[in-house]
């Protein structure tokens, strides 16, 4: 039985997430109703629930400041579920950084559109957040694991790398925030990345990740010719990839193990279009989406960096990769832009 707490302002949205909570009492029973960022940090203390559920916008204290306190001082799986208002979702995003595991719309009204949609979400992302162990955050930044040892596997290969693939779920924002912030504005070549995330927040996330480096982060558009120095990001429910021309994939193509987008498509992508001249990332995240295109992407004489356990907030993806054989390197999540810098520019 997963114990959940809710932490929500509204009364009306507070009673309608712990109603669809109720609809699985074999799964989830509610401890506590808190009703301000402040009541939230003390129950998390008091109660230590599995999970906790954060709204953003609340008196007294906000959901970011929240997260932030819980984080460091009671380390709890934060789910934030937030409205997609432009500030909401730079606070939602923020909260990522300080230590929440994933980000899902609020839901409405039942009469409203895609209601049945949300509450599946709802349910199935605090179910799985519930199981992920977490780390304590200082000043919203994870404690610091010491850095892992750089494994190489079989040996890089040579030739110029054209683009970079990263695929990343669970942790990913931060992840890619610690990335972009180390990033030159030169960066010599584009990067595509699928992130698993609810809809309607990838715009945010690209707003966010845009305004933390100096690296050009939008959502990618069907066609539109890559540039060096962009990173472009999946959109809601479309598959990511490109043209061996240079120009992006963007397409109602079949889910791929339940992903749209998927990492997978994105690396095979990469593999047909560039050969040897792919390089792909495997960040954080949950389950193992991506392995199958890694393997097309070895094959074709990719490179392929994972993130290793110690900086993960979830080894389920970089942990698949490692043990199919497909890593060259494994490196500390604070180490990876230099090691895309010195692989993309030899």
């Amino acid at each position: 039985m997963i114990r959940v707490l809710v932490v929500e302002d509204s009364s009306t949205a507070r009673e309608l997430l712990v109603g669809i909570l109720a609809t699985q009492p074999q799964d989830f029973t509610v401890i506590g109703e808190a009703t301000n960022g402040a009541e939230g940090v003390e129950m998390t203390r008091r109660l230590r629930p599995d999970v906790v559920t954060m709204d953003i916008r609340m008196p007294l204290l906000d959901g970011l400041e929240a997260t932030r306190q819980i984080m460091a001082n009671t380390p709890t799986p934060v789910v934030v579920v937030s409205s997609i208002g432009n500030l909401d979702v730079e606070n939602s995003m923020e909260a990522l950084r300080a230590g929440a595991l994933a980000v899902i719309e609020k839901p409405a009204g039942p009469a409203t559109a895609g209601f049945e949609d949300r509450c599946r979400t709802l349910l199935q992302t605090v179910k799985l957040m519930a199981r992920v162990k977490v780390v304590r955050h200082y000043g919203g930044r994870p404690a610091a694991h010491p850095a892992a040892p750089l494994l190489r596997g079989r040996d890089v290969p040579d030739g110029r790398v054209r683009a970079v693939a990263i695929a990343t779920s669970t942790g990913g924002p931060a992840a890619l925030q610690t990335i972009f912030s180390q990033l030159p504005r030169d960066f010599p070549v584009p990067i595509l990345i699928v992130q698993h995330i609810a809809t309607g927040f990838v715009s945010g996330l690209a707003s966010w990740l845009s305004a933390s480096g100096k690296t050009r982060v939008k959502v990618a558009e069907a066609n539109e010719p890559l540039a060096p120095g962009t990173a472009y990001l999946a959109p809601d429910d479309l598959q990511l990839g490109l043209t061996s021309h240079g120009r992006i994939v963007v397409a109602p193509e079949p889910k791929i193990g339940g992903f749209r987008p998927s990492a997978s498509f994105l690396f095979d992508s990469a593999a047909q279009a560039l050969g040897r001249g792919a390089l792909a990332v495997m960040l954080t995240g949950m389950g193992r989406d991506g392995v199958e295109g890694l393997r097309r992407l070895k094959a074709s004489g990719g490179r392929i960096v994972v993130q290793d356990e110690g900086s993960s907030v979830v080894f389920g993806m970089p942990g698949a990769a490692i043990e199919a054989g497909l890593a060259d390197e494994v490196v500390a999540l604070d180490d990876i832009a230099g090691r895309l810098m010195a692989l993309v520019t030899g």
